[in-house]
């Protein structure tokens, strides 16, 4: 396989569909051929608006880190059991003359055989949703023992989605946070506040021992500092240009910033076992499809329409 066709980012504001040139697969690479993918609503918006950060941002680039398929060939080195396996990947690097950040939005594509994940007993569409489970997973994990604690969840995106149903199955008491109806008609909690027409000091929440930041929004988060208990965690999961809080009500509720970086060795493995184990249902978060032919249609509405909460693209 030399070539594939892939979503490319030749500059800021513009997306297209082009043919691109794969680099030779090696001994220990699997070749996947994409049957799905997603578009991150964050990272994805960050590297249309021209806003990542070096070296991410070095146009031409190749997005994406969602990519499910099937490996349809194997290195001399892997183990020839996985050869028609259903995959995860986490993106690519196997390009010329484009950046990938973070590749996966190709056609077809090589990767170290150990950083696929197997989707065996799942619906592959799902595996989609994996990283941004093991982001949200990972955030829970930092949050530390959470049993019997209130939790809020700020964001109902499908990172905090997810984030309620474990922090839910921990055993906290979850409260969830948003503005958007239809992303609050999707949420579970224990308690489910709609900020859109009065705000969260308004509605006099009781204190929160942990707030999960999962909307991106620095704005968002300091509306939500009220709600913080004295000596209560601030875990940020979502990606920022920069931070921008008042010190003054984390300096009164001597509050803990943390700060959680995607996803921990073996989260993956752990969501896709809680996936097809029934303990995290992600089926209700894919609600959009559109085939990778209609890419401009699909990015307009996985970055604009705010019904949708994740979008999958077809190949």
């Amino acid at each position: 396989m030399e070539h594939a066709r892939a979503v490319v980012i030749p500059a800021a504001n513009e997306v297209v569909l082009r043919d691109v040139v794969l680099t030779p697969a090696g001994d220990n690479d699997v070749t996947i051929e994409t049957c799905y993918t997603s578009i991150s609503a964050g990272t994805e918006r960050m590297l249309l608006a021209g806003r990542m950060p070096h070296p991410m941002l070095q146009f031409p680039v190749i997005p994406g880190y969602e990519t499910v398929g099937r490996i349809i060939a194997t290195g001399s080195n892997v183990p020839r059991e996985m050869l028609d396996k259903m995959v995860y990947v986490g993106g690519a690097r196997c390009y010329e003359g484009v950046n990938p950040a973070w590749g996966g939005q190709s056609s077809h594509l090589h990767a170290d055989y150990t950083r696929v994940v197997p989707l065996e007993g799942m619906d592959a569409t799902h595996g989609v949703l994996l990283a941004l489970a093991a982001t949200a997973l990972h955030g829970v994990d930092i949050a530390g023992d959470i049993t019997g604690k209130r939790v809020l969840i700020l964001g109902q995106g499908p990172v905090g989605q997810i984030a309620a149903r474990i922090a839910l199955a921990r055993g906290a008491e979850v409260v969830v946070v948003d503005r958007v109806l239809a992303r609050l008609a999707l949420a579970e909690g224990s308690q489910i506040v709609d900020v859109s027409v009065q705000s969260l000091a308004e509605q006099k929440i009781v204190p929160c021992e942990v707030i999960i930041e999962a909307s991106g929004s620095m704005a968002a988060l300091t509306s939500t500092l009220s709600a913080l208990a004295n000596n209560g965690r601030v875990v940020l999961l979502g990606y920022y240009d920069e931070i921008q809080l008042p010190y003054m009500p984390l300096f009164l509720k001597q509050a803990q910033l943390l700060t959680a970086k995607e996803w921990a060795p073996g989260d993956l493995q752990r969501c896709r076992d809680m996936i097809v184990s029934g303990n995290l249902d992600v089926s209700p978060l894919l609600t959009h499809t559109q085939h990778i032919d209609n890419l401009q249609a699909a990015y307009h509405v996985a970055l604009s329409d705010l019904d949708c909460l994740k979008l999958l693209l077809t190949w």
